[in-house]
This record gives structure tokens, C-alpha cells and sequence, in this order.
């Protein structure tokens, strides 16, 4: 009784103990926010600089938090303390884990949690700043604006976490073929903050300024007295007197946009393979129907179209396409409106099954395209996803693209993004939510409206190219195709393309335009179209990668690896290692791939108690549903120490903590009973010779690590993503 009691005691000490020295957690006071955004040819740079003081009496942690685009690719992080600079190195991902795994054992870091969200990634770092300084995080991304219905967008977002006195958004926009269209939607352009905007272009520049003031930062959509929080859309579109398009030429590097205009639309054969399994019950089959009628609605005369619903049965409106007369569409929805869900899942019957509609209906001089909906992975007939992507290119064989929209996380998204992407398509997530209906519509809307087939670019003179042949160009759309120049004298471009009634377009002597100089403002890197063939090809080799296997993919894989480290981005096959100060841990992040779930466990982050710099910095990059519960598990738990000032604690696992503060409390009060009955006993009892009767000591330090003025900031559990290693300023 009395030994048990003893280790509840020291366990309440122990408790008692953590509580006393927890790091003092502050978010800093955050004078200056600027975003600046330079987009020259598409090719968008964007550097977010965040300089915080701590205006505390004792040292504080300070964060970092921003999001970015999932499509961006991030190539620079840098902390500035006391005008030491401390810089990110990408590094091939096992040899960040590797080093993950080392701090690890010595108690210093902190591995990455990820999750998918929908167009954002969450990056979060922090770090120990001492009382009265300041630290500058500046954090820069990359990527190609891709255009969508006719319109490119840059998606700024901004959630600085409080009021900010010198609060900025700056984009400058340089086209050299000139600027037809600008726009600003979003959030923070709405209501009051209208005013805070500003626009203005001139021929082939355009400048887009935010800068609210600290009243306006509290009065928009999902703003407060925390400040801003939500998204500035930058949308614009070019012009384009050219219909072969226009040619960049930039330190012997080429772009190619292609995107001719004013073509006939191609009718187009296409079939809907609608997944309507059990797990399709309730709003995802509602909202599938919703979408299907007014996708119905939009089809043209002239265009032929399939229905084919599917659980473990396949249940086909029509045996064959059908013309999208008014009767038709009609008898279609009423179709469509009887639409039930039931069953297992047979995607490999239903696929088979649309591809041989699609082929027995072929006619020359029409586009085919088949899309297959599913929110499941396959569990009835052929169950096996390699066989199933291995009968689908087979059927297939090329002739027309298949496009793979996955509904929810639940979908096995590898699966349906090989089989697409082996079947020139796309895969796509369809999140669920009230706008489903929406997601749906806009993907058909992209696909609405083929204007070429068959599309096929050749460069003489040039070599490395990024992918240079396409099965569809789509209204709205644009093709870029990047590459070195081998001979400049030599070089030339033709565009060969089948178009309405099988007429072959082809389009040649496309003039390249030198500009060495494009924009002043694109300083900080080299040549910035390299950055871009450099960005293509990093992601077609990462698309190319999941299709493959054997050497094949080995090889691919080793050329991405090596693109990544030698132009600084962050990628799934790459983890950026980011300084820190003294005694600081390393801590690894990585890209994580859409669909990939937490590969790398918790694990904690201490402070060594040495250097200047007391206690440690996490980081991370992950998607932003990052803060999902559902992604830590109780064993992960376990390791943390008891405290209450776990930085991600308090907005993600508010449930299970509660859950844990009343255990700690449970576990208290049997101490305390136990305790009473132990101190009870020693007054009835003798005392052991030479034994004196101990004096409560509150918030004694038992840490020879830490110094009386330090005490409260050891015991801070950290979430990660980052590797942090010392550089020179």
C-alpha cells in the first residue's frame, strides 16, 4: 500500500512539476506581413515574409503558419535571428529521415504528419526566440498557372493569426503578348475590403495591391478580432493574336502556349460510368444526380452520350450511345432521377463496359471520352486493381481518355489516378460537402467542348522536352510545352491536330520571341523559364512515376529525384532540412502525395536546455485537413507529456484531450485518497530511523537542465515537418 502510494505521489509530483515548467507559448507579435507575387508567362513566384517580436519578458516560442498552393512546389525557407540567417536544404527524403530518425533517439525532433485537403497545404514552423528580439521567416513557392475556362488564377491565402500594423499583398502580373482580362474575387476582397484593393494594368503588366487597415482586417468573410483568414484570387487571362500561339525564348530555354481560339467545337461520344454501390447512400448519390441533369442539359445536339450505373450488376440506360436529342435527354433524366444505391462495387465490369459502348459507336471526326465516377475501391468480379488497369488499357488501347473522378476519401485515388493517367486522362478528387454538385459540373464544363484531337507538337533544334503530345485540346484550356534550345538558328516549330470533320490543322512558323528580361521583379533566381521546364518536367515525371514499375519506374523515379535537389523544390521523393539555432532540432518535411495518409508517427521535441536559444522548433507541410483527430491514435498520445500547451493540441485534438484532462484528473483524486490514507498510516506509525518527515515543496525544479530562470520551457511536444540544421548568414 505504502510503496503504491509513494509512486502516486511522485507521480503528482511529476505532474505538478511539467505544469510548472511549461515553455511560455506566445504567438508574437507580428509587425509586418507581406506576400509578394511575381507572375511572368504564367510562371507564378511567390515569397511570404512574416517579421515577428517578442515583446515578453522571457524567451517564446514564435510560429509560422501559412498555406499554399497544392500544385506549388516550395524552393526556399529561411529564418534571419539576430541577422544570422538559417536556411532550408532539400535533401532526397531518406536521408532526411534519416536524420529524423537520429535526432529521434535523442529526444530532439518531431516527425511529419500529413493529410489531403482540397487546394491548400498547411506549412507550420516555430521557434524559440529570446526576450525582446525578432526572427524573419520568409517562405517562397513556385508553380505554373494552369488555364481553366478561359481564365488563369493565382490563389493567395492569408490567415496571419491577429492583426497585423503592416499587413500587404503585392502581385505584379508580366505578359508579354498583353493582358486582356483582370479580376479580383475572394474573400478578402469582398465587403469592406473592396476598398483595400487595388488594380491597374497597362498593356503587358498588371498590379494587384492588398493592404487593409487594422479595422478592415476584422470585417470580412471569416475575419475578426484575430485578423484576416481566407483567400485573394488574382484571375486574368491574354491575348492571343496568334492561332499557333506564342513562342518565349529565354537563356536557351523555350515555353510553348498553345491555346488557339475561334475553332468549331467537335461533337463528342460521351459515357457516364456511375458508381451507385451501398456506399453511395444518402447525399453522394443525391448530389450525382444533381449533377447528371444538369450535365444532361448542357450537352449539344450533335453529341451522343451513355448512361451506365453499376454496383456488383451493370445496369446500362441504353445498350448504345445515344443521340442528345431534347426527347432523349428527357427519357435520360428520368432515368437518372431513379437512380438507387445498393450493392458491392464492380469497377472493372462497368469500365469494360463503357469503353465497349465508346467503341461500338465510333464514328470519325468525334471526340470520345469516358468518365467514371466511384467513391469505393473494387470488392466484387475482378477485385485485383493492377488486372483492372491492366484490362482497361487494353480495351482502351489508346483511342480516347478516360477520366477517373473519385468521391470522398474513402476511394483507393493511386488506383484511379494510374488508370486514368495510363488512359490520357486525368483522376480527380470529388470532395464531399454542399458544392459536390458544383465540382462535378465544373470538371464536365472543362471537358465540355473538344476543339482538336490527335494533337501532336515537334521542335527541331531543341531537346528535353516536356510532354509534346495530347490527345484532346479543350475549349478554355491552354497546352505549354517546355524545353532546351540545341541550335537557335536551326530551331522551328510545327503543330499538327485533327479538328472538326477530320480536317488535319497544322501551324508552323511560330516566330520565338527573345526577352531576355521579361520582368525586373522576377530577382532571387536564374533564369526563370529554366525554372519553369524545370517545374513541367518535375511534374510529368512524377505523373509518368506512378504508372510504371520495374527499372522502368526506378529510372523515372532517379530522374525526378535529381531535377528536385538541383532546382531546390520540395517534392514527395524530396524533404527540405531547415536550420536551427544551437541546440535545436532537426525536423524533416516532405510533399505528400494526393491521397497519402500519415506516413510518419509522432515523436517528440525537447528542449537540450543549452545555447542561447532555449527549447525547439517544429515544422511542417501538410494538406489542410491536417488538423484531423482521426489522424493521431492513442499510442501517439501516450508520448506526449502531460501538458496543456501542445502547440497543435489545442485546435485538433480538443475532443480526446478533454478526455484526457479528466483521466489526469481521475487519476488524481485516487492519488490524493491514496495519499491521505499513506500520511495517515506514517502518523500512527513509527518512523524508520534517520527518516524526517518530508516538507511539500511546490514546483521544485528536478531538471538539472534547466536553470531556476528557465524553468517552463522544457516538456513542449511538437508536430513536425521540417529538418533544421545550422547555415551561415
Amino acid at each position: 500500500m505504502a510503496s503504491t502510494a509513494a509512486v502516486l505521489l511522485i507521480f503528482i509530483s511529476c505532474l505538478q512539476t511539467t505544469t510548472c515548467q511549461r515553455r511560455k507559448r506566445h504567438s508574437g507579435d507580428i509587425y509586418s506581413f507581406h506576400i509578394n507575387a511575381t507572375v511572368t508567362s504564367r510562371y507564378a513566384i511567390t515569397v511570404i515574409t512574416s517579421r515577428v517580436a517578442n515583446r515578453h519578458d522571457n524567451s517564446s516560442e514564435i510560429d509560422f503558419h501559412v498555406k499554399i498552393p497544392k500544385t506549388a512546389f516550395i524552393s526556399k525557407f529561411r529564418m534571419t535571428i539576430d541577422g544570422k540567417m538559417y536556411d532550408g536544404v532539400v535533401k532526397k527524403k531518406e536521408e532526411a529521415e534519416q536524420q529524423y530518425k537520429e535526432a529521434v533517439d535523442q529526444g530532439q525532433t518531431a516527425g511529419l504528419v500529413s493529410a489531403v485537403g482540397r487546394t491548400l497545404e498547411d506549412f507550420r514552423t516555430s521557434v524559440s526566440i529570446a526576450a525582446h528580439n525578432k526572427v524573419t521567416f520568409e517562405l517562397t513557392y513556385e508553380e505554373l498557372l494552369q488555364r481553366r475556362l478561359g481564365n488563369y488564377e493565382l490563389l493567395i491565402n492569408a490567415q496571419p493569426g491577429q492583426i497585423v500594423r503592416d499587413f500587404k499583398i503585392n502581385v505584379n502580373v508580366y505578359e508579354k503578348p498583353g493582358i486582356k482580362l483582370l479580376k479580383v474575387e475572394g474573400s478578402l476582397a469582398s465587403k469592406t475590403l473592396t476598398t483595400a484593393v487595388t488594380k491597374s494594368h497597362v498593356d503587358k503588366e498588371a498590379w494587384i495591391t492588398f493592404s487593409p487597415t487594422e479595422v478592415q482586417q476584422t470585417q470580412c468573410d471569416g475575419c475578426g478580432e484575430h485578423g484576416l483568414s481566407g483567400d485573394l484570387k488574382m484571375i486574368y487571362d491574354v491575348e492571343r493574336p496568334h492561332s499557333n500561339g506564342e513562342m518565349l525564348v529565354v537563356g536557351g530555354f523555350f515555353a510553348h502556349y498553345f491555346a488557339p481560339a475561334d475553332l468549331p467545337r467537335i461533337p463528342k461520344n460521351v459515357v457516364f460510368v456511375i458508381d451507385r454501390s451501398g456506399s453511395m447512400l444518402g447525399q453522394k448519390i443525391s448530389q450525382t444526380r444533381t449533377a447528371l441533369l444538369k450535365i444532361l442539359d448542357d450537352l449539344a445536339e450533335n453529341d451522343r452520350f451513355g448512361l451506365i450505373c453499376f454496383d456488383d450488376k451493370i445496369s446500362p440506360w441504353k445498350r448504345t450511345l445515344i443521340g442528345a436529342t431534347q426527347q432523349n435527354v428527357k427519357a435520360a433524366k428520368e432515368f437518372v432521377g431513379g437512380i438507387e444505391s445498393r450493392g458491392s462495387t464492380d469497377i472493372n465490369a462497368a469500365v469494360l463496359e463503357g469503353v465497349k459502348m465508346i467503341q461500338t459507336g465510333h464514328k470519325e471526326g468525334v471526340a470520345s471520352i469516358l468518365i467514371l465516377l466511384t467513391d469505393g475501391q473494387p470488392n466484387s468480379g475482378e477485385a485485383d486493381p493492377d488486372k483492372i488497369e491492366e484490362n482497361v488499357r487494353r480495351a482502351i488501347g489508346k483511342g480516347f481518355p478516360l477520366y477517373c473522378l473519385g468521391f470522398g476519401f474513402d476511394v483507393r485515388f493511386e488506383f484511379l489516378q494510374k488508370m486514368a493517367q495510363e488512359n490520357g486522362g486525368v483522376a480527380r478528387r470529388i470532395y464531399e460537402g454542399t458544392d459536390a454538385v458544383l465540382q462535378l459540373e465544373g470538371f464536365y464544363e472543362e471537358v465540355a467542348v473538344p476543339l482538336l484531337t490527335s494533337v501532336k507538337m515537334a521542335y527541331k533544334g531543341a531537346t528535353h522536352l516536356t510532354q509534346s503530345a495530347f490527345m484532346h485540346y479543350y475549349n478554355g484550356s491552354e497546352i505549354v510545352v517546355a524545353g532546351q534550345i540545341s541550335n537557335i538558328t536551326d530551331f522551328s516549330t510545327a503543330v499538327i491536330a485533327v479538328s472538326t470533320n477530320t480536317e488535319v490543322m497544322t501551324y508552323t512558323d511560330i516566330k520565338p520571341s527573345q526577352d531576355e528580361n521579361p520582368s525586373p521583379v522576377m530577382s532571387g533566381f536564374e533564369n526563370f523559364l529554366q525554372r519553369l521546364w524545370a517545374y513541367l518536367t518535375l511534374k510529368q515525371l512524377l505523373d509518368r512515376e506512378v504508372m510504371l514499375s520495374g527499372e522502368e519506374k526506378k529510372a523515372v523515379k532517379q530522374e525526378a529525384l535529381d531535377l528536385a535537389l538541383r532546382y531546390g523544390f520540395v517534392t514527395p521523393m524530396t524533404s527540405m532540412v531547415v536550420t536551427k539555432p544551437q541546440a535545436e532540432g532537426s525536423h524533416v518535411a516532405h510533399k505528400p502525395k494526393e491521397g497519402e495518409s500519415s506516413s510518419t508517427p509522432l515523436s517528440r521535441t525537447y528542449s537540450s536546455g543549452f545555447g542561447g536559444y532555449q527549447g525547439r522548433a517544429y515544422s511542417d507541410l501538410a494538406y489542410d485537413s491536417y488538423y484531423d483527430s482521426d489522424l493521431l491514435s492513442l499510442s501517439d498520445l501516450a508520448n506526449y507529456r502531460l501538458s496543456n500547451d501542445y502547440p497543435m493540441m489545442d485546435k485538433s485534438l480538443s475532443g480526446r484531450h478533454h478526455i484526457w484532462t479528466v483521466g489526469a484528473a481521475v487519476l488524481l483524486v485516487v492519488g490524493m485518497i491514496l495519499a491521505g490514507l499513506w500520511f495517515w498510516r506514517r502518523k500512527h506509525a513509527r518512523p524508520p530511523p534517520g527518516r524526517t518527515n518530508p516538507e511539500e515543496n511546490e514546483c521544485v525544479n528536478t531538471d538539472p537542465f534547466i536553470s531556476s530562470e528557465d524553468q517552463g520551457t522544457k516538456g513542449k511536444e511538437s508536430l513536425p515537418a521540417l529538418t533544421l540544421s545550422p547555415a551561415a548568414s
